[in-house]
Parts: C-alpha cells; structure tokens; sequence
C-alpha cells in the first residue's frame, strides 16, 4: 500500500475532551493542505492522541503506538500527542524505539509546526514539543473550533485544565490551571453547529461548573448557559457534563429548570460518600450537601436524572467507610452511576497515602456497588414502561435474538435526554427512524441501561425536558 504524501491518520482515545483536542489538530492538518485517511497505512503522519489519566488508558495508548510502530515504514511519522505525551513524553521514545514526535496536550495548535519540523530534521533523533506553559484557551487556538461533532450531536469545550486540589488526579499536573473560553467564541461555535444541523451540544470542561471563575465571573455556567439559549433559540437539546459537587448553584438549578432546551440531566462525579475517604482525596466532604442540593433539584427540575461516578478501594477505605457508600447509593437511588477501582497515580498525593487496598478487594467492592445499583437502574427504567419520550435517532442496526443470532429486523440505535452518548445507555426502536432527527417512540420495556420502545404516532403528552407527568420514581 503505497503512502500519500500530505496524507495524516488520527487515532484519538480516551474521554470526549481528547476528542475535541483531536479534530481541532486535524481541523490545523486539513488548513495546511493535508488530508485524513481512515488506512494508516496509506497516510505520511500517524498520529496518536493519547489518553494518560489512569494505567488502562496509558497500557491501551502505548499499545496502540506499537502497533503502528510495527508495521511503520521508513518514510512516515509516527507522534504522540495528548496527555500520556505531556506527562510520561520523555519516556515514551525508550518504549516505543520508532517514534519520531511528541507534542502533548497544552500545545495541541503546534501540531502542524511539529510536522513540518519532522520533515526537515537532519537526524533521526525524535522530536519534543513539550512547554511546560498551558494553552491560552480562546486566544492561540489558531482559528479553529473547539467541537467534536458525533452525528447529530456535538461536544462544545467550554473550559481546559484544572484547578481542583483531588489527591488521587494528574489532570492539572497534565493540563494546567483551569482556563475559560471567552463567551463570544463559544456562543459563534454553537451557532456554527446549529447551522450545520446539529441538534444537540454537550457542554464539556474538565469542571464545567468552574466556568468563569478565571475571568471574574459568578456563577459563571449558569451566565453561559443563559447567552446560550438565547444565541441558539433553535437548537433542541444543551447537556451540561461533569459538574463538580459543591458548585451547583441556586442560580443553576433555577436556570436549567427555566429553559426546556437544557435537558434535565446532570452528570456529577461524587467518587465517594464516606466524608472521611472524600478527605483524604481532597474532594468537597460535605455529605448532607450533596443530599441536599440532589433533593432541591429533583424538586426543581421535572424528570431529573442524575449520574455519577465513584472510586472504591482509595487508599485508607475501610469496610465501614465502604458500607457508607453502599448505604448512599441505596438511598440517593441514581439514574446513573460508573464505578471504577482505584488507579494508583504516580506523582499524586495519594500515590503517598498508607493502605493501599488489594487489587481483588477493590474488584469486589465495585461489583458489590453495582450489584446494588443495577436494580435501581432497572427500577428508575422500568418505571418509564408506557410513556412517551422524545428521542434523538443516532443509526440504526439488525435486531438479534437470545442467543445473538440476527433476525432480520431493523432497529433504531437512539437516546432519549436520560442517555448521555458514549456512557450511557439507549433507546431500541422497532422499525427504521429518521437519523438524526428527534421523534417521540412509546416506551414498551426496560433493562438495566437500555429502554425498548415502538414509533408513537399517536398525539401523547411526552416526556420532555421541562415537563411534569406524574408522580416521578
């Protein structure tokens, strides 16, 4: 397969941020006269937006280097770019012998001068471009957005970096400070993706609810929030990704109630419910505000659901700080929640921290919490079973039977406001809907993530964000 001068291959991995970070080089690489191609093999530049935030995610992003390192010929470039890139840089060249770039994730922007600098290297030696500096979000972004579409829907970076103190994160070792965009930029990209179609914007930052606080401003997702559904009247869906607990505010519960484009869904990691485990990882501990706040919103904000994330087997839990989180997730009864073990972070305060907890007791702490959660999933499902909801069609796939066996049947592959793409679940829709459109179906079954549901062609009341039907679960 003969390789195609002018030519890239983009593999990005990890969360949606990096995915953003990943089509705005290539949107650089497409100005500079390059063009993406799906065949490595066919491209001059393989690049590798890699993922560092945990030891499966830097394993699968140095697996994925030496594998295009294998079959690399002569006259490509192979890069790393991304967090792992940004954190462990100067020591990927020793794992992986054939790599010639590495640019990490605070200057994402050079990625065309980086090439060009490969090109005309006089020595096979690899290349670094690693400033310790952070992005000058919104001001050096060389003209490019700052989006991700997936189909009809879009990832909007409002923010980057970190400025959380979390004991067990190496994001703001990796990405510095938090930084706002300014708004102007952001509100011109969603009229951007409004016109080209788009029907739904997931706001996302490393802490979205930190919007603001770098430029002066108070409450400053909530003010963002209110210029937003104003620029784009017309676009049906805004989703607010990872807030952070203690900063969802009066003012931002008040603001996603009062508008039915911001969709009643809040995706708000917790990690854990022990305030004594929530000290030692430097996160806010203050318990009865969290059940507090989750209780005014579902007051506030008709058809909430909520998700989180927690980390069991941090250092120091103990079986009773283990059972408080058993007992919180019994209680809180979420619509959503992921649980991970414990990475252990080299460079972190809690790589420090005594107890480190055995790597089979944490697996079994996480599949005790979910074998909790999984029936309340399925109940707050369930409880949908003969209503209406608005879905946004994504594709549609062959239905199978019990045993996986395909049957002949289509199925539209949708999701509802509950369903956040990518970590949650779906709507499997008999019959082949219009993709990208947002149609009601009639919720005909329940499983644990999924929904089952037929067309409604009837007129119904449906469940739609800013609507009140009944009694909620």
């Amino acid at each position: 397969m003969s390789k195609r001068k002018d030519s890239y291959y983009l593999l990005s991995l990890g969360c949606s941020k990096n995915t953003v970070d990943s089509q705005s080089m290539a949107a650089l690489l497409d100005q500079a006269g390059m063009r993406g191609t799906d065949y490595a093999g066919r491209a001059e530049v393989l690049i590798v937006n890699t993922c560092g935030f945990i030891e499966s995610a830097r394993q699968e992003s140095i697996d994925a280097l030496r594998e295009l390192a294998a079959h690399k010929r002569p006259d490509q470039y192979l890069i790393a770019a991304g967090c792992l890139s940004q954190r462990f840089g100067h020591d990927l060249p020793g794992q992986i012998p054939q790599l010639d770039g590495v640019i990490g994730t605070r200057r994402w922007m050079d990625i065309v001068d980086l090439v060009r600098r490969l090109r005309d290297r006089k020595h096979p030696e690899p290349i670094y471009h690693l400033p310790d500096e952070a992005i000058t979000v919104g001001m050096d972004e060389r003209g490019v957005s700052r989006v991700a579409v997936q189909g009809p829907s879009a990832y909007l970076k409002i923010a980057d970096g970190c400025r959380r103190p979390c004991a067990f994160c190496a994001i703001p070792a990796i990405k510095g400070t938090a930084v706002s965009r300014p708004v102007e930029r952001i509100l011109a990209e969603a009229r951007q993706l409004r016109d080209q179609g788009v029907k739904e914007l997931i706001l996302i930052a490393q802490d979205t609810t930190d919007y603001g606080h770098d430029l002066g401003v108070k409450d400053g997702l909530a003010a963002l929030l209110e210029q937003l559904v104003a620029a784009v009247p017309d676009v049906p869906w805004i989703r607010i990704m990872y807030a952070y607990p203690g900063y969802v505010t009066d003012h931002l519960i008040e603001t996603m109630a009062s508008h039915r484009q911001i969709v009643p869904y809040l995706d708000m990691p917790l990690q854990h419910a022990d305030h004594r485990t929530l000290l030692r990882m430097r996160r806010p501990a203050n318990v009865d505000w969290v059940q507090r706040t989750v209780a005014k919103m579902r007051s506030t904000i008709p058809n909430l659901a909520i998700r989180t994330t927690f980390i069991v087997g941090y250092p120091g839990e103990t079986d009773e700080e283990f059972d408080t989180l058993l007992n919180f997730v019994r209680e809180m009864q979420f619509d959503r929640v992921g649980c991970f073990t414990y990475s252990f972070e080299p460079g972190t305060p809690s790589a420090d921290q005594p107890g480190q907890v055995e790597p089979s007791v944490m697996e079994d702490r996480r599949d005790r919490l979910m074998s909790i959660q999984q029936p309340i999933s399925l109940a707050r499902n369930q409880a949908l079973i003969g209503r209406t909801l608005d879905v946004l069609v994504e594709g549609h796939a062959e239905a199978t039977d019990e045993n996986d066996q395909p049957t002949g049947q289509m199925i539209s592959l949708a999701r509802s406001y509950r369903d956040a793409p990518e970590i949650d679940g779906y709507v499997l829709v008999e019959g082949e809907l219009p993709a990208g459109e947002i149609v009601p179906v009639r919720v005909t079954g329940a499983m644990v993530y999924d929904l089952v549901a037929t067309p409604d062609l009837m007129p119904h009341t449906v469940i739609a964000p800013g609507t009140i039907l009944g009694p909620q679960p």
